[in-house]
């Protein structure tokens, strides 16, 4: 039997259990994951944030105009004394002031500052989509490694019930053997033992399958009891092109492109507060209506309305050394900002090239493994054969069991080992 029929023959065992499960696919549970998982719908709010704050007034560049309205009545007792010795009361006088306005304010010029806040807007902007790819890549990548890691365990409980269905051969086989009188009933009693030993890995291998169900329903966000199955076998098809990959790693990798857009922001940041040394032009703007009416004094009545228009200049001479401060704490953060760039690029070209070494000698392992496995399985048949015939002991047969489940064991964890590189491949270039 070919390994490859082999291991989706052992996952059909231990399926069993989970007949009328609905069957989950990788491209299902990323799909999920997408529209469900709560960092990916947070990161996804914080980069619409941005977006909505990449206006041109919030930039700066555009008019505020208002409307302002007010009206005081007043109601009080006025009593005037003149300058030749006369006097008058007013009992009860009253006032009433009326004023309304229409007021524009725009700054025309502002040493070029706006044209950088706009652009370090637009800046801000893609480094939240940048940080919401990045988001949505690492969340697939743990999506994927959650769901091949569920294959693996139930890989493993597979095997685990064939090397049961040979241990329970063996134990009647021996329980024939004994009441023959061929072999003593130690042998008979260590078969029986390791027996239960398998049935027990057995029934925690199932509990740890439940727990790394639990684990991809947690990144699905859905209930961690949600019953699911999913597939038999770990796809190795994939063929890494080293050109390539190093190629699109610092024009891809989003970690990469959202710290250069980081510094690209800090370049902003100092032009922005550069500009402050430079002079401020600002246009105001009007149309108001004043209407004032008492009962007493001198003027009765007064009616003024009108348009009015005016300009502000600002030179800036002297801050107590504020805006040489903040120039100089934004180029300290720009270097830090470079230095992180640089130190993202180093570690992601070193995952990338672990990664490749891991995918290499993870499928170098594998068809090694297949060998072993193969040529363990047939030795087990030929000495359970052999048991059948009296012509072993039941310590040949015990040690070729454990050289079978070791076997598989190893081909498991490499083939999975193969996956979780070619996933660290693929989402390091942000193809995932």
């Amino acid at each position: 039997m070919k390994l490859r029929t082999l291991i989706p023959f052992l996952i059909a065992l231990s399926c069993s259990s989970g007949f009328g499960q609905s069957l989950l696919t990788v491209d299902d549970a990323i799909g999920i994951a997408i529209k469900q998982n709560y960092d990916i719908l947070i990161s996804r709010k914080s980069a619409d944030i941005n977006s909505a704050n990449n206006t041109a007034g919030n930039a700066g560049m555009l008019p505020n105009v208002g409307l302002n309205a007010s009206d005081i009545f007043s109601y009080h007792n006025v009593k005037t004394d003149y300058s030749d010795g006369t006097s008058t009361t007013s009992p009860n006088a009253q006032s009433n002031i009326l004023s309304t306005g229409l007021a524009l304010d725009w700054t025309l010029y502002d040493g070029g500052k706006m044209f950088v806040t706009k652009k370090k807007l637009n800046e801000i902007n893609n480094l939240g989509e940048i940080q919401f790819r990045d988001k949505v890549s690492q969340t697939i990548y743990n999506v994927i490694l959650a769901y091949y890691e569920v294959v693996r365990q139930k890989q493993q409980l597979a095997s685990l019930n064939e090397v049961i269905r040979y241990n329970k051969e063996r134990v009647k086989i021996l329980q024939a053997s004994f009441k023959s009188g061929l072999v003593p009933k130690t042998d008979l009693l260590q078969s029986q033992v390791d027996l239960n030993v398998f049935l027990e890995n057995a029934i925690i291998q199932e509990t740890v399958i439940l727990d790394s169900k639990r684990t991809l329903n947690q990144w699905l966000c859905r209930d961690a009891d949600s019953s699911f199955e999913v597939v038999d076998s770990i796809d190795l098809t994939y063929v890494p092109d080293k050109n390539e990959l190093n190629k699109k790693l610092f024009v891809q990798n989003t970690q990469v492109l959202g710290y250069q857009k980081q510094v690209d922001v800090s370049n902003l940041t100092i032009r922005e507060l550069s500009s402050q040394r430079l002079p401020w032009l600002s246009l105001s703007a009007g149309y108001d209506f004043l209407l004032s009416d008492n009962t007493a004094g001198t003027v009765l009545k007064n009616r003024a309305y009108g348009p009015q228009i005016g300009g502000s200049f600002n030179l800036p001479i002297y801050y107590g050394g504020n805006i040489n401060r903040q120039v100089r704490v934004a180029r300290l953060q720009q270097k830090s900002a470079v230095y992180d760039l640089e130190s993202t690029k180093t570690a992601v070209n070193t995952q990338l090239q672990n990664a490749l070494s891991d995918y290499e000698h993870a499928i170098q392992l594998i068809s090694l493994e297949k060998s072993n496995t193969l040529l363990a399985r047939e030795n087990l048949n030929i000495s359970m054969d052999r048991l059948r015939l009296g012509q072993t002991t039941a310590l040949e047969v015990r040690q070729a069991e454990e050289s079978y489940i070791q076997s598989l064991t190893r081909y498991i964890q490499f083939a999975f080992t193969a996956k979780v590189a070619e996933t660290k491949l693929k989402q390091l270039i942000a193809t995932l």
